[in-house]
């Protein structure tokens, strides 16, 4: 938590320096610089053939993006940015760090299955809007690539005896995935899906089958001037 503290204040200084609007004319040249805050419904996908659900997960952003024009009427740019994610599952797959190893299996008779994890993120966008220099409220269509590193993850569950296991850091976890955006909508409220194209475990089996799990959201997104 001290870690995330840590980059919420040093990020939060970075939007204060850059993120400002100008006074501006009709057919002056303009930037969308944004804070972007995301509110997403997540599940884990290409899940094993034995694991059959997960309950109700979500995810949270917060960032930056620094807006480039392309053409002469600022509707067409280019957006990079920094931010934090966090994710949080509850899901079935069983994970534990045994002697530095990540065993995975399929245990029903464990309860709160939980997964957290929190991460650096840097979206890449292509941006297509209706806007100009003095037409703040208008339609939108942003489509790019996200990356994103791991700083923190833990797993966690209860088994039958109400025993709680925790375990933080696993070494299989991979730390730097990344996935396709696109976001569309209207002035604040815009509707955003991620689909991880790098699968959350690396180098990992269970019962002989190879782990592609993959992240997929899809929640509100907004962009604050």
């Amino acid at each position: 938590m001290k870690i995330a503290l840590t980059l919420f204040i040093i990020l939060f200084s970075v939007i204060g320096s850059f993120a400002q609007k100008d006074s501006l004319n009709l057919g002056d040249r303009y930037a969308e610089d944004q804070i972007y805050v995301a509110v997403s419904y997540a599940q884990f996908v290409d899940q094993p053939q034995e694991i059959f659900k997960s309950n109700f997960s979500y995810g949270l952003s917060v960032g930056f993006l620094k807006d480039v024009i392309l053409n002469k009427q600022g509707n067409v740019s280019i957006a990079a940015g920094v931010g934090y994610g966090f994710d949080f599952f509850n899901h079935e797959l069983k994970v534990e760090e045994i002697n530095n190893t990540t065993d995975f299996s399929n245990d029903e008779t464990i309860s709160a299955n939980l997964f957290k994890s929190h991460n650096l993120e840097f979206p890449l966008e292509l941006r297509w809007r209706t806007s100009t220099a003095n037409k703040y409220s208008f339609w939108r269509i942003y489509g790019g690539i996200k990356f994103s590193y791991n700083f923190s993850n833990k797993f966690q569950f209860d088994d039958e005896n109400g025993n709680t296991f925790k375990y933080q850091d696993v070494s299989n976890y991979n730390k730097l995935q990344y996935g396709l955006t696109l976001s569309t909508g209207y002035d604040e409220f815009n509707i955003n899906l991620y689909y991880g194209l790098t699968p959350v475990f690396e180098n990992s089996t269970i019962n002989g089958e190879v782990i592609n799990t993959k992240i997929l959201k899809f929640g509100l997104i907004f962009y604050l001037l």
